[in-house]
């Protein structure tokens, strides 16, 4: 029963990726705005002013194909790991945790993206800390999100005894 629910939580992580993934591509102009958004730091007094606003098209571009392509990476990822996990849930105790693999690198993608993407690019460089609009809304979704992944990529990793 251990095992199946550790399935479930990996397939619940694909969907988030997956589900976000063809969000972002079906409202390609709402990612891009929410990257130009935070690039160009006006969502805050003096932010546009910073040397570090831009509004570069590219970047902009770079950032949203970032969190896309890496939203798909998790998702395709998890969901390759829950078909191993699935196949391996009658396995010896070795053999599951070896089937974790896949999914457990598609939780490092989903929170690599999270981190890197909105933590460390978004909150500390383009300042995002001090705009109301992303510090309730962004900050705190990828902050939940990152948390709620690696909580059950902690529990999905840990051994199991035998089926």
């Amino acid at each position: 029963m251990l095992r199946t629910m550790k399935v479930l939580l990996i397939l619940s992580i694909a969907g988030w990726a997956l589900l976000g993934a063809v969000e972002n591509v079906v409202d390609w102009s709402g990612t891009t705005g929410a990257v130009g958004a935070v690039t160009s730091m006006a969502t805050f007094e003096g932010g546009g002013d910073s040397w570090k606003a831009t509004s570069n098209p590219v970047w902009i571009m770079a950032g949203s194909i970032f969190i896309l392509v890496l939203k798909i990476i998790a998702g395709l990822l998890c969901l390759a790991g829950a078909a191993a996990m699935w196949s391996a849930r009658a396995s010896d105790a070795a053999a599951f945790q070896k089937s974790k693999s896949l999914a457990l690198a598609g939780c490092g993608a989903a929170m690599f993206m999270l981190f890197a993407g909105w933590i460390v690019i978004a909150e500390v460089w383009y300042e995002t800390w001090r705009s109301d609009v992303f510090r309730d809304l962004a900050l705190n979704s990828a902050f939940r999100y990152c948390g709620m992944i690696g909580v059950m990529a902690l529990f999905v990793g840990m051994r199991d005894e035998e089926a």
